[in-house]
């Protein structure tokens, strides 16, 4: 089984406009969709979708944190939350008529020691009946930067493997412990290195000194271009065909997804890219966040190029 930590939940409200944002104006919404987010929902989604068993994990609490459990139920994933006094966040998307997105994100509500010491408590738990385990996003208000790094080694000692997609100063803790596998962009790579980027040769330069640091995968997304995967075998880059954007928003989520579902079905590391690389393109031509038609997935999975770099 997959488990999908989000400590930072939310609800998604995703709303479809005529013409773009404009300041000051009464916006009327076409269309909305809510959705049970935080980016570990996301992937959580993805995973149902791939066709996998999946725990979603983290704290909830409130009128809104009761909706995200309603939420997950009917998408027919099960979860097992830490709950909290304090009300989990709402996030907005608006997506305008030239599909440009703007996003506003709540920050999350303060949690407390006691609430976090539980919540490892069950994590405990989670974790003896996980063989992938991901953690994914920002965390509220009160939770320390290195919980992260926490989590992971909780996982390593269990052997079991773990992904990290996070930022900041959750991403430069969490690495201390050495993951399975992060997906850093260029520039977190920048953060975590102290360096400037400037091209993709210097990008690769800057995975595989992350690689050498003893993180096993090391994955950096390139938008329409596919990603790069640097493993032990060297480094691949994996493109896609060109497909017709609706919303890249949880493109990110799906391809840490399908690189946990990869991992689960024990797929070498370039099938997994090729993999994840679909799924994610796939995402971007759904206006639903952390969702992908199948058919286009396979369609996609058919005609992307895998190519070795070094």
């Amino acid at each position: 089984m997959i488990s999908t930590v989000t400590l930072n939940v939310s609800i998604d409200k995703a709303y479809k406009i005529k013409g773009s944002v404009e300041s000051g104006k009464v916006i009327r919404v076409l269309e909305c969709n809510n959705t049970a987010g935080g980016k570990g929902l996301n992937v959580s989604r993805v995973i149902s979708i791939c066709g996998e068993e999946v725990l979603a994990t983290g704290f909830v609490g409130g009128h809104c944190g009761a909706l995200v459990e309603e939420l997950l139920e009917n998408d027919n994933i099960k979860n097992q939350f830490t709950h909290v006094n304090s009300e989990t966040r709402s996030c907005i998307n608006i997506l305008d008529e030239n599909n440009i997105s703007t996003e506003f994100l709540e920050k999350g509500s303060y949690v407390n020691k006691n609430e976090i010491d539980k919540f490892i408590e069950d994590f405990n738990k989670i974790i003896d009946n996980s063989n992938i385990i991901t953690i994914s996003g920002s965390v509220p208000q009160g939770v320390p930067t290195d919980i992260y790094a926490t989590l992971i080694k909780m996982i390593k000692a269990k052997n079991k493997k773990v992904i990290l997609d996070a930022s900041g100063d959750l991403l430069k803790e969490g690495i201390k412990a050495l993951p399975t596998m992060i997906k850093p962009n260029s520039e977190e790579m920048e953060n975590l290195l102290g360096i400037s980027i400037n091209n993709r040769e210097e990008v690769i330069k800057s995975a595989i000194k992350l690689y050498e640091s003893g993180i096993e995968l090391v994955v950096v997304s390139l938008g329409g271009d596919g990603a790069l995967l640097v493993c032990e075998e060297g480094v691949y880059h994996g493109k896609p065909p060109k497909i017709k954007v609706v919303n890249t928003v949880g493109c990110g989520d799906s391809m840490v997804a399908a690189f946990s579902v990869a991992m689960e079905r024990g797929y070498s590391n370039t099938d997994s890219l090729k993999y994840a690389v679909s799924i994610s393109a796939a995402n971007a031509m759904t206006f639903s966040t952390g969702n992908f038609n199948s058919k286009d997935a396979d369609s996609i999975f058919e005609n992307t190029i895998i190519e070795k770099i070094y």
